[in-house]
Parts: structure tokens; sequence; C-alpha cells
């Protein structure tokens, strides 16, 4: 199964962050053109791109964590250290599935190439 996929884990509560706001855009020279923007799940994930509307290119994810850090009732600050974390990142195969995962707490975060 090709396309797209994240999952968020809030490591501050120990749990997946469900119902946060990611945005893709492709990235088409120094312009970024908006692909999608939906909510995680329960379970912390988003099917962001299907397999066959996938392309080879830059992408760019835009994760709204500082709102779900403010409606977590974690104390944070005002205004939040993180409030969009942005992932820059290039899609090289589309025959291959992609999904990049955050790990974040309310301040700092890490991604990766998962599986």
């Amino acid at each position: 199964m090709s396309g797209l996929t994240t999952h968020i884990l809030d490591q501050a509560a120990g749990k997946p962050a469900a119902g946060v706001a990611v945005r893709v855009s492709r990235r088409e020279g120094e312009a970024l053109s908006p692909v999608a923007e939906l909510r995680t799940d329960a379970d912390g994930r988003a099917r962001l791109i299907d397999g066959e509307a996938l392309a080879v290119g830059g992408y760019r994810l835009e994760f709204s964590i500082g709102d779900h850090f403010k409606a977590s009732g974690l104390p944070v600050t005002d205004p939040p250290f993180l409030d969009v974390v942005v992932i820059d990142f290039a899609v090289s195969n589309t025959a291959q599935h992609w999904h990049v995962p955050l790990l974040v707490s309310p301040y700092g975060y890490s991604t990766y190439r998962g599986s």
C-alpha cells in the first residue's frame, strides 16, 4: 500500500494525540500548493494522501500542536513554545509507503521515516 500517513504521539501524556489539525502541501519550486487539511483520529493517525495521488517531490506537513497542548490541560506557556510543527521532506518513490510520525511534547519533538 503506497501513500502518505502520519501518527502523532503525545510524549507528555504518553498516548496518541487525537484531533490534531494536520495540513499537507506540495512544494512546487519555492511555492507551496495545499493538498489536504484534516485531523488525526482517536489513535493519533491520519491518512494524508492516497497512493495514486502521491507524486515524487517535496512536501510539507504542518501540525497544529499548540492547540492540542492548550486543550490538554497541561501547563504550557502563552504563547506556546511549539505552536505549529513544520516538517519538510521529499518523496522519491511513489510505489513505496511514506509514513512520517511525530513524537511531541510541549517543548520538543522528533520525527523519522516510519514504515
